[in-house]
């Protein structure tokens, strides 16, 4: 029998691991997918490895594909892990049957002046102590006046220990970056861009903007009532998943 279910792979961001990320999405979605949710090579080790960049994603989203038996695949990235798999388009586009982007934190460095302004304030982060470098990583991150979610009850998993360290490792990673846009501007898959509308717009909205004037077929969804750190693969996982159940269909139609 022919296996009907789509191949797909699923790439967290840089705060939780990828089976917390998308445990609800993935129990809405059940037998339709063949997925497998990938953490970051990020955290493959206790430090992020010395001179940590993109590329070695890539290299895990090889891996794991191959390990899957995935041949041609509908790659789908959050945050962190949708820089990843933007410059996994560019480099291995003839693998992918269609791209999801929920909020990716990165599309290369040729940003607009809002974008920029703002990555200023994000590579202050580096020097502040941990506590106050997430605080404010997630402040940066959300439209002015939103309130930033409410601290977990209870001692920290032993998983976020690891998180300042990786954020600034990412960070240093994005400058460092650089994206192939005239790949991008001939891959000819469907790409899905998820906004939030209570994200800070001067990052999230013109990364949308640039990206719908760089890819050939290009939607972008926004949910009103979320943010990036409250997206919509958790928050409202049964949208989300009509939404990309569309894509792939249309994608493998």
């Amino acid at each position: 029998m022919v296996d009907s279910r789509f191949d797909v792979l699923l790439l967290p961001g840089v705060v939780l691991p990828a089976q917390l990320a998308y445990g609800g999405l993935l129990a809405v979605l059940g037998d339709r997918v063949h997925a497998v949710a990938k953490d970051l090579e990020l955290y493959a080790e206790d430090e992020p490895q010395p001179g940590y960049g993109l590329d070695l994603e890539l290299d895990g989203i090889l891996r794991e594909a191959d390990t899957a038996g995935f041949d041609r695949f509908h790659l789908a990235g959050y945050s962190g892990g949708g820089a990843a798999a933007l410059m996994f388009a560019a480099g291995h586009g003839d693998r992918l049957l269609s791209l999801a982007l929920l909020e990716a934190a990165w599309a290369g460095n040729e940003r607009s002046p809002p974008e920029e302004a703002l990555q200023e304030r994000f590579r202050a982060l580096d020097g502040l102590p941990a506590d106050e470098q997430m605080a404010e990583f997630t402040r940066l991150q959300l439209a002015p006046g939103v309130e930033p979610p409410p601290r977990r009850d209870g001692p920290p998993p032993p998983w976020l220990a690891k998180r300042p360290a990786g954020i600034r490792a990412i960070l240093r990673a994005f400058d460092a970056g650089w994206l192939d846009l005239d790949a991008l501007r001939r891959f000819t898959q469907p790409v899905y861009f998820a906004l939030g509308g209570l994200s800070n717009a001067d990052y999230f909205a013109q990364m949308a903007r640039r990206l719908g004037d760089v890819f050939q077929d290009f939607t972008v969804e926004t949910f009103p009532e979320r943010h990036h750190f409250d997206p919509p693969h958790r928050s409202e996982p049964e949208h989300l998943a009509a939404s990309l159940l569309a894509l792939w269909h249309r994608a493998e139609g």
